[in-house]
């Protein structure tokens, strides 16, 4: 009789708890990230992750930690710079030579090589954590209603690469029979002797690098993939892998490219606005005006399509390693060429520092850090973020707002534009030169000014007079 009642209360217990997994509400369930679409690409900023430099661990762990910081500034987008083994042969050092060739066994093993230089497109650099280690980055970010892409490298390999040993076809080869580094179409070199060039003429390696690429989506969850020196791979290359990839599940791609080919169809959704940021430069350094920016936004129109997307920067790895800081670069003017970099049609990237007010070159081939001091570039790219996120004014993928020159009385130094979508208004007045300027700007309205909260009137009578480098960004 106790076994029976023990039993039947064993059994009442089972449908008890079958009961409360059946009624459990949807609300506990964990919340599913969708694909990512244009519409989130509208209102995207993008991130870009030195994993190396990013902490003084240099770990994946360190980086995950910080992901729900990043929200504050309206990244939807994380571009993981390679996170892939790098090769020891051919091992570049700070100055440009081979690590192999520093006696001082202390001093060469501080040379941890290009992130450029891959060894493995399937594994990642123990030097940044385990597998184990970016899945959890991947879907710390993705709880975070963030993307994640990986820096590819496509145009080559390091020289430790199995592919040499397995399938030296692969390679581009000399006269001699002789694998290269990459070389220029007069078959001089690059400049990069630490990997060697893969040839495209031979169709296996396009199912060798489609399998590779596959591997991060299909296994690893990852939402595309940033594409080194797109431009320097055969465009039918890319015309093969991309719907392949697709076809697995919606990712976003970028090329590190301008090449308008490369935007066609359902290739690369975004490029990198390479002309505009040199020409940001050049502004900051009293070499070219505002009228120079108005050409390039005219030059694109006709350069680019309505759907494609560029990528807008006052910094990013290159830059700031090999050409200088921020300030370096563009002195007092960095502010109004940051609120231009998110202003303008286009996506706005952000480079690992440049939130904590990176002021130094971080080493290319060696372990260097970032500070981790929130100032006022941290609350500038907090409010910007945030007005790229809610105003569909700033809209900037393939459906973007529309973009504005407004008259000014002084058009050669300040630039002055409109963007508007649906309801959505913003203006953005910028004194583009190192001294004060006096204008009059033929639009009239009541606006709050986005980044003090401050009521701003403008009148087409009214003399405006701005400060070197001054800039308001206006909404309704």
């Amino acid at each position: 009789m106790k076994k029976i009642l023990v039993a039947t209360a064993l059994l009442a217990l089972v449908v008890s708890c079958k009961d409360k997994v059946k009624t459990e509400t949807p609300s506990e369930e964990k919340k599913e990230l969708p694909s990512i679409n244009d519409s989130v690409l509208e209102s995207s900023v993008i991130y870009e992750a030195n994993i190396r430099q990013y902490s003084n661990e240099g770990t994946f762990d360190a980086f995950t930690k910080d992901i729900p910081q990043l929200k504050e500034l309206g990244v939807k987008v994380i571009w993981l710079m390679p996170v892939f083994p790098i090769s020891e042969t051919k091992r570049k050092a700070t100055g440009g030579d081979f690590a192999s060739l520093i006696e001082d066994e202390s001093e060469r093993a501080k040379m941890l090589g290009s992130y450029y230089a891959v060894s493995d497109f399937t594994e990642v650099n123990p030097e940044f954590g385990s597998k184990d280690d970016i899945r959890e980055l991947i879907a710390t970010a993705h709880d975070n209603d963030m993307y994640v892409i990986l820096d590819w490298v496509p145009n080559h390999t390091g020289w430790d690469h199995v592919w040499l040993k397995d399938h030296p076809e692969y390679y581009t080869k000399n006269a001699e029979g002789e694998i290269t580094d990459p070389l220029n179409e007069d078959g001089t070199p690059v400049g990069w002797a630490d990997v060697a060039d893969l040839n495209y003429d031979n169709k296996a390696l396009w199912e060798e690098m489609t399998a590779d690429m596959k591997y991060w989506i299909t296994e690893e969850g990852i939402d595309g993939f940033r594409c080194d020196v797109a431009g320097s791979v055969p465009v039918a290359f890319w015309e093969y892998v991309i719907p392949k990839l697709r076809a697995e599940k919606d990712i976003f791609m970028l090329a590190e490219a301008w090449e308008p080919e490369l935007l066609k169809g359902d290739l690369f959704e975004m490029a990198y606005a390479w002309e505009g940021h040199h020409i940001m430069n050049e502004i900051a350094k009293g070499e070219k005006s505002a009228k120079d920016w108005d050409d390039y936004m005219v030059k694109m129109d006709t350069v680019y399509e309505n759907n494609d997307i560029l990528m807008n920067f006052i910094t990013n790895h290159d830059e700031n390693s090999w050409n200088g800081t921020v300030r370096e670069r563009m002195g007092n003017a960095a502010p109004a060429m940051l609120a231009m970099s998110y202003t303008v049609p286009g996506m706005p990237l952000i480079y690992s520092g440049q939130e904590y007010d990176l002021n130094h070159r971080l080493k290319f081939f060696e372990k260097d850090s970032i500070p981790k001091s929130k100032g006022e570039i941290w609350n500038t790219l907090k409010k910007l973020g945030e007005l790229k996120s809610t105003h569909t004014a700033l809209n900037g993928g393939k459906n973007a707002a529309s973009y504005e020159r407004l008259k000014t009385s002084n058009d050669e130094k300040v630039l002055a534009f409109k963007r508007s979508k649906e309801e959505s208004e913003l203006i953005f007045v910028a004194n583009l030169n190192d001294t004060k300027q006096n204008f009059m700007i033929k639009t009239a309205g009541t606006y709050k000014n986005a980044m003090t909260g401050d009521v701003v009137e403008l009148d087409s009578g009214k003399v405006h007079k701005f400060k070197p480098w001054e800039y308001l960004i206006l909404v309704k």
